[in-house]
C-alpha cells in the first residue's frame, strides 16, 4: 500500500479520537470556568484608598460578587508607582487574584523602573474598564483663577510652587512634566503613596497644585475645596462643563488620561479569563455602574479582550517614546 494512502487511513482512524479529545477538553474548560471561583476573589489596587484606581476597583467589585457567587474584596497595595499590586498579582498562584491595572503601572512605569516581573509576559490584559482625564487643580488659597495666572505666578517664583502626585511615574507626574515642558515653568514635584494622601495635603495647603485624575478630584472640586483650572483632554468633560481644556486655556500639547483595566496572571486558564471578561462586561453595562463611574468623569468605551491587548501594546510604545523624547526621570 502506498505510504500516503496508509497515512490517510491512519488519520481517518484517529480523527474520531482527536475530535472526542478536543470536545472533552472544551467541556473540561467550560466546567472549569463555571466552577470558578471556589473562594473569595481579590482585586488588588496599586494605590491608597480614595484615588481613581480604587474608585474603579470598588465600582466593579461591588457588583461582581453576586455574579460570581463569591465575595470580591478590594485590597490596596500602594507603592512603587502602582506596580506593587501588579507584582503581587503576577506572582500569585492562588487562581483568585487580579489587579485593577492603571496606565501608570502598565504603560509608564515599565519604561522608568526596573520591575521584578515582566509587564508583557507575566500578566495578561483581561478586560478594559475605562479612562478618565487628568485635571489641573489648585489649592483654594492660591491666588490664581486660570492657567495663565498659574503660569505667570510660577515664572515669578521659580521652584517655589510644588505639585502633588500619587507617585513618581504616575500620569500626574507625566502630565506635570509635559506642562513644564510646554510652559517653561519650574515647579517642584512632591510624590505621595497614592492620590488620597496627596489630596489631603493639597486641600490642606501643604502643596499648591496637582494634575490628578478626575475620579480623585471631582468630589473636592464640586464641594468647592479645590479649584479646577483645566482638563488635560481633547474636549471638555461633562462633569466639569465650565472648565476649559488645556488647549483652550492656552497650553497645547498637554493631553493626559488615565486608563484602567483588569489584569490577571498569565497562567490563568483562558476559560477563566473569558468568565471574568464576560461578568465584568455585564457589570460595566449596568445602569448603576455607568451612573456611578459617569459621575466621576469616566469614559466606559468597551473593548474586546484582543482589543485591550493591542491597546496595552500601543500605549506602552506611546509612553516609551514620550518618556525618552522628554527625558522624564523618576524623582
Amino acid at each position: 500500500m502506498p505510504t500516503h494512502r496508509f497515512n490517510e487511513i491512519q488519520t481517518m482512524r484517529l480523527l474520531p479520537s482527536l475530535l472526542m479529545a478536543a470536545f472533552a477538553l472544551s467541556a473540561q474548560s467550560h466546567a472549569l470556568a463555571q466552577d470558578w471561583p471556589t473562594k473569595p476573589v481579590r482585586i488588588l489596587v496599586g494605590s491608597a484608598p480614595g484615588g481613581g484606581t480604587d474608585a474603579m476597583a470598588r465600582a466593579v467589585a461591588d457588583r461582581l460578587g453576586p455574579l460570581l457567587k463569591q465575595p470580591v474584596v478590594v485590597e490596596n497595595r500602594p507603592g512603587v508607582s502602582n506596580t506593587l499590586a501588579a507584582d503581587v498579582t503576577a506572582k500569585s498562584t492562588d487562581g483568585h487574584t487580579m489587579v485593577m491595572g492603571v496606565s501608570t503601572a502598565h504603560a509608564i512605569a515599565p519604561h522608568m523602573l526596573k520591575l521584578a516581573y515582566d509587564n508583557n509576559k507575566d500578566l495578561v490584559p483581561v478586560v478594559f474598564v475605562g479612562a478618565v482625564p487628568n485635571v489641573l487643580v489648585v489649592n483654594n488659597a492660591l491666588p490664581v483663577d486660570s492657567v495663565a495666572d498659574l503660569v505667570k505666578m510660577a515664572k515669578s517664583k521659580p521652584g517655589q510652587l510644588n505639585y502633588a502626585t500619587s507617585g513618581s511615574g504616575s500620569t500626574q507626574h507625566i502630565a506635570a512634566e509635559m506642562f513644564k515642558d510646554q510652559t517653561g515653568v519650574f515647579i517642584t514635584h512632591i510624590p505621595y503613596r497614592g492620590s488620597g494622601p496627596a489630596l489631603v495635603d493639597l486641600v490642606g495647603g501643604q502643596v499648591h497644585l496637582s494634575f490628578d485624575t478626575m475620579p480623585s478630584v471631582i468630589g473636592q472640586v464640586k464641594a468647592g475645596r479645590l479649584k479646577a483650572l483645566a482638563v488635560a483632554s481633547a474636549k471638555r468633560n461633562p462633569q466639569l462643563p465650565n472648565v476649559p481644556t488645556m488647549a483652550e486655556a492656552g497650553v497645547k500639547g498637554v493631553e493626559m488620561s488615565a486608563w484602567y483595566g483588569i489584569y490577571m496572571p498569565s497562567s490563568t486558564p483562558k476559560a477563566v479569563q473569558d468568565r471574568v471578561y464576560a461578568e465584568v462586561t455585564k457589570v460595566l453595562a449596568m445602569p448603576e455602574t455607568q451612573t456611578r463611574l459617569g459621575a466621576i468623569g469616566a469614559d466606559l468605551t468597551p473593548m474586546t479582550q484582543a482589543q485591550f491587548a493591542a491597546f496595552h501594546t500601543s500605549e506602552n510604545k506611546r509612553y516609551a517614546e514620550l518618556i525618552a523624547r522628554k527625558n522624564i526621570k523618576m524623582d
